[in-house]
């Protein structure tokens, strides 16, 4: 039998759950994030707000001018778009006993063995959808297909509050008109190489062999992405799947030299990988800068501390340390963010590095003061208090 997977992604989710909360909010260009006149950047947006070209991660000093004069601007509210999502991940496991989560706001079922009990998969879509709604009050996107790749893209087909059936049959239609880079592990190597042999769309992989993919573009790229052209994937769901890494970046509208965008988008990337990885209890010895420059220029440096932290200063500190390192200043920047990885053990405390004396000092002290701080920015939002500058480097 064939295996049935269904992917479920909230439409813009913490902006969602605000304009349920405030019916007034509408129809309007809602930015959850920073304020206009703030340093920071916007969390997420409302469709209305993405209409005009604004996005997750952008500064804040680059959304406001393009949006019109009746935009809504409020501060993340972490505690409250954690509990609607765990709402919504107890109503996915009343429709089905396999429900891998990825993200606050997305999860993968395996629906395989439903069909007989609910229906075909436009019925149990539905039904998924229904009741979210019915629960929470919001809308989702959901995409049903044979493996998490298709599902994923079918998700992503008719957003928002779409759903989007793709049966085995009609794998290769469905994925023949996409743009190649959509397909996992193309990237900024790749894709040149895909484009130097006149490829634009799937489609095009197709009529390239297994021997001519694997020569240009190694033996283990070439033949993942042979596969996936062919709509051949992951079909495992493990609601117990290890996470390999906590990371956030953005790339931004326009390429950024200024250094202080550069710094508050990296500050932003710290804080929202730290609070994940104290959430999910996690501490990381590898921290990662990336950066990306015109066109495609791409390099990643890291750095494996003595301590493993979750702490938003010592990843900050570690990846700004990395780039000023490198002679990148001035340079216009494309793509800028940060991740940790190569997790040790918790002990209910959250260490820090010292890899060298400017970083800041381990201790209870700074494990009670990060608690305190993720307890005011769940109550009150991510922006209602931040570390001081002068005495610590998170700023």
């Amino acid at each position: 039998m064939s295996r049935l997977i269904l992917h479920v992604d909230l439409d813009a989710f913490y902006a969602a759950v605000e304009q349920r909360d405030h019916p007034e909010w509408h129809g309007r260009p809602l930015v959850v994030g920073a304020e206009p006149g703030q340093r920071g950047v916007v969390a997420t947006c409302s469709y209305e707000a993405r209409r005009f070209g604004v996005h997750s991660a952008m500064p804040i000093v680059q959304a406001v001018p393009r949006l019109p004069p009746e935009t809504v601007y409020v501060r993340p509210s972490m505690a409250r778009y954690a509990k609607v999502s765990q709402q919504i991940m107890g109503v996915l496991e009343t429709v089905s006993p396999v429900v891998e989560r990825v993200s606050i706001d997305e999860a993968y079922l395996d629906v395989s063995r439903l069909t007989a009990l609910i229906g075909p998969p436009a019925v149990i879509g539905a039904q998924v959808k229904a009741r979210i709604w019915a629960a929470v009050g919001l809308t989702a996107s959901v995409g049903i297909g044979p493996n998490r790749l298709i599902a994923k893209l079918a998700s992503e087909a008719q957003k928002p509050n779409g759903l989007t059936i793709v049966p085995p049959e009609q794998v290769g239609d469905f994925l023949a008109p996409m743009p190649f880079t959509v397909l996992r592990g193309i990237g900024v190597k790749t894709a040149p190489r895909l484009e130097r042999l006149g490829v634009k769309m799937i489609g095009d992989v197709r009529q390239l062999s297994l021997e001519t993919l694997r020569h240009h573009l190694g033996a283990r790229t070439g033949s993942q992405v042979y596969q996936q052209a062919r709509g051949l994937a992951d079909d495992r769901i493990d609601p117990d799947r290890p996470r390999q890494s906590i990371s956030r970046e953005t790339t931004f509208p326009e390429d950024v030299s200024d250094p202080q965008i550069l710094e508050e988008t990296l500050r932003w990337a710290a804080q929202e990988v730290g609070a994940i990885a104290r959430q999910t209890q996690h501490l990381g010895r590898a921290v990662t800068l990336k950066i990306r420059f015109h066109p495609f220029e791409t390099h990643t440096r890291s750095r494996t501390l003595k301590v493993p932290t979750a702490d938003d200063a010592a990843l900050f500190h570690t990846a700004w340390s990395l780039f000023a390192a490198e002679p990148w200043s001035g340079r216009p920047v494309r793509l800028i963010g940060l991740g940790i990885s190569g997790w040790s053990a918790t002990d209910g405390g959250v260490q820090m590095d010292l890899f060298e004396t400017a970083a800041p000092e381990p201790g209870p002290k700074r494990d009670r003061l990060a608690a305190t701080l993720d307890a005011i920015r769940n109550r009150f939002g991510a922006d209602a208090i931040r570390r001081g500058r002068s005495r610590d480097l998170l700023g």
